[in-house]
């Protein structure tokens, strides 16, 4: 016999998360089902800045900002900026911790731990770990079958695609797929920083380095643990990244010659793998007609390139903003995600322009000055 599950959502993700529990500070349960086969079967990333209009409006909503307050990285969020050669163009260093301020309201936090925080606030079991989607159908009125890689298959009356970038779920909504932004990360990671990598430790600074030029970036981030995630990212050819963690540095190296040695050691001395990440993006404005009982939230909605730092934020805020409407509509789920999808169209268009905007100010002609410029006009 197949189960019937009254919500069902796809991806254990931060949105996925935040969505299940603030469902079930309402009363209202919800079954998770996730690919992976643990909550640790996978790395979850490295750093977050929260915003208070929106990753954190959610945690306030899933009852959990005070415990979120105790995860902050401190000093997170200074920002420097530099160029090829090591000048630094723009210095800000975090202030009161992401109270006040002009970078105020937008700690700092790993993702692994927010997404523990959220894992840990629900009932045990919850998630269905080792649950990979190969297959979503209607079945007319709003319910909807899944079949599972196992063979196994279930229907639900409100299916939610919280599944990431590649969303299954969304070929019920829309024929839109994520397309190459043009640039690709080749991710790096230095240990002990600070004793290991002193130089490079002294460049990135307590929180974010930007070192940009045209065409050309490396992107570093100190993290809790006292390492440091770098991003080499490069304008380039999707074929370019697809060698993966294959990719060697001499060839990334290559595409930074000329630049400080200080800055290239923050790839050439990465004491891990180096892994090749292609960044993508659904169009801007992407949605889709109202579809009786499934939606989405997070990136299989609005994937969107990281310059804005909204993707986990939107997530988030998608996750409590549709538990909030499902709350607010008791039998009456449709009205539930014509409401949630009314607000979330708007907000997360403007979101995706900006990353793409963002993008160019970083990539394109007059980088680093570019960037200085537009933040300089934030505190003016």
């Amino acid at each position: 016999m197949t189960t019937h599950h009254p919500i069902a959502i796809v991806g254990a993700g931060l949105g996925g998360l935040t969505l299940a529990r603030v469902l079930h500070l309402h009363g209202i349960e919800a079954a998770l089902f996730d690919l992976d086969a643990s909550r640790s079967a996978r790395p979850q990333g490295g750093m977050l800045d929260l915003h208070e209009e929106s990753g954190q409006a959610a945690l306030r909503a899933a009852g959990l900002h005070d415990r979120f307050r105790e995860l902050v990285l401190p000093g997170g969020q200074a920002l420097r900026i530099l160029d090829r050669h090591a000048a630094v163009h723009l210095e800000h260093a975090d202030q009161e911790n992401g109270e006040q301020g002009e970078h105020g309201g937008r700690p700092e936090v790993h993702r692994a731990a927010l997404r523990d925080l959220l894992l840990d606030s629900l009932p045990a079991g919850a998630v269905r770990w080792g649950a990979k989607v190969t297959g979503v159908r209607p079945l007319g009125g709003g319910v909807h079958e899944v079949t599972l890689a196992d063979g196994s298959a279930f229907t639900t009356g409100l299916l939610v695609g919280a599944d990431g970038a590649w969303s299954k779920v969304r070929r019920l909504l829309s024929p839109a797929v994520p397309r190459y932004c043009g640039l690709s990360f080749v991710e790096a990671h230095l240990h002990e920083a600070d004793a290991r990598h002193p130089e490079g430790a002294a460049l990135v600074g307590g929180g974010m380095m930007f070192a940009l030029d045209e065409g050309h970036g490396l992107l570093a981030h100190r993290e809790p643990d006292g390492g440091l995630h770098v991003y080499a990212a490069l304008r380039t050819g999707e074929e370019w990244a697809a060698g993966g963690s294959a990719r060697a540095k001499e060839a990334v190296l290559e595409r930074f010659s000329g630049w400080d040695p200080r800055l290239r050691a923050l790839v050439a001395d990465s004491d891990a793998p180096l892994v090749a990440r292609p960044v993508h993006a659904l169009p801007v404005g992407h949605r889709w007609a109202r579809t009786p009982g499934v939606t989405l939230i997070g990136d299989a909605a609005h994937l969107m390139s990281p310059f804005a730092g909204e993707g986990a934020n939107l997530a988030m805020l998608d996750g409590s903003g549709l538990a909030a409407a499902v709350a607010a509509r008791p039998g009456d789920p449709e009205g539930a995600l014509a409401s949630y999808e009314e607000a979330m169209f708007p907000r997360s268009e403007a979101a995706a322009a900006e990353s793409a905007d963002n993008l160019e100010l970083c990539f394109g002609a007059g980088s680093p000055r570019l960037l200085v410029e537009r933040m300089l006009s934030y505190a003016g």
